[in-house]
């Protein structure tokens, strides 16, 4: 199925490019942003955050509706079409009101169903291309309902806008990126593109363009990066944005993937593919073959009464596993999670046993 096209001025085998501030602090900045943008033929599409409701109150919280027109400036004297996000009905009115040309919806929004129905219903009948942000915890069917919710009401125009999850733990990245949410929606609704925030994800200008780079290697439709005349002197998120000459030379560092590929590349990738096709079998196998085995040891732990978690010999397992896994090259992490699912799936088989569920 052919991908939803969210902007005409998409040029072929390139990423969209949407680029501007966090935040549209005075008219002065937003129009020398733009303009310097405009420079770069890659940028597609203008973003300004209007309404910024911060995590917590006392920090800038945007201009409102009073920069809606500096926006529509951006549109008539530099000629880059506009975006904004929108959290609630009142937005979406003025936002149409002032001809604004793509809405997007926030990560703390998509989480809300009640919100985004009410802005569904806003637009219902309106031909208006609407992104959609993954929600600040890592579930996929919230996404996905967000945006079916839009469909329902009519909104063809759909896009999906990837800035990672909310995490506890410090990090050197503001969010986790979640890359597997990102693939399982791809995986769910392959026509509808995607685009990857790196911005919010890094936090760190600095590490922008290594997280944009993995987007476009997993085959990400576009970018949205937080772009500022003086990002050190922004008045929200400044360590997340840089210059418009930045940007520029983060697009030209990065490496824009195909995947259509000449015959005889096509013809070794399909060689290593095959090759990934037999492991898979024989790793199925062995997974059966362990099952059954955990079968009969359920069934002789239920003869001789013993418990079907033995704590000393999980923890001997996984310590082996995760050594042995070590010095083949496999990180303890990866090992860890892997042997924790397979061991769950075997205490689950364990149990039916145990319960007379099933007798194999």
């Amino acid at each position: 199925m052919k991908k939803r096209i969210i902007s005409p001025l998409i040029p072929e085998h390139q990423p969209l490019v949407i680029a501007g501030p966090c935040s549209a602090e005075t008219e002065e900045q937003v129009l020398e942003t733009a303009k310097a943008l405009k420079q770069d033929q890659r940028v597609n599409v203008f973003r300004a955050g209007v309404w910024k409701p911060r995590t917590r109150p006392g920090s800038f919280e945007g201009n409102g509706s009073k920069a809606l027109p500096w926006l529509q400036r951006v549109k008539t004297e530099v000629g880059l079409p506009v975006a904004i996000e929108v959290a609630n009905v009142k937005h979406v009115y003025e936002a149409l009101k002032a001809g604004i040309d793509i809405l997007w919806i926030g990560a703390r929004t998509s989480a809300n169903p009640f919100a985004v129905q009410e802005i569904a219903e806003a637009l219902a009948g309106v031909d208006i291309p609407v992104l959609v942000k993954n929600p600040v915890n890592p579930d996929v069917a919230l996404w996905l309902g967000a945006l079916e919710r839009l469909e329902k009401k009519g909104i063809k125009d759909l896009g999906a806008i990837h800035r990672g999850v909310s995490q506890f733990e410090k990090s050197t990245l503001r969010n986790k990126p979640a890359w597997q949410m990102a693939i399982k929606f791809r995986e769910e609704v392959p026509t509808i593109p995607i685009i990857n925030d790196p911005s919010h994800i890094t936090g760190n200008r600095e590490l922008i363009g290594s997280i944009a780079q993995t987007a476009l290697d997993l085959n990400f439709d576009g970018l949205m990066i937080e772009t500022h005349p003086n990002p050190d002197e922004a008045w929200s998120d400044a360590s997340q944005q840089v210059t418009p000459e930045q940007l520029s030379c983060i697009l030209d560092q990065l490496i824009i993937r195909t995947d259509e590929t000449p015959y005889t590349v096509q013809k070794n990738i399909d060689e290593l593919r095959n090759s990934i096709n037999y492991i898979d079998d024989q790793i199925l196998e062995l997974l059966q073959f362990r099952m059954n085995v955990a079968l009969n040891i359920a069934r002789f732990k239920k003869e001789n009464n013993m418990t079907i978690f033995q704590a000393e010999r999980w923890n001997e397992l996984l310590l082996k596993n995760k050594a042995k896994g070590e010095k083949l090259g496999l990180t303890p992490t990866f090992v860890s999670k892997v042997y924790r699912t397979i061991h769950q799936e075997s205490i689950d088989n364990q149990g039916k046993i145990f319960s007379d569920v099933i007798n194999v």
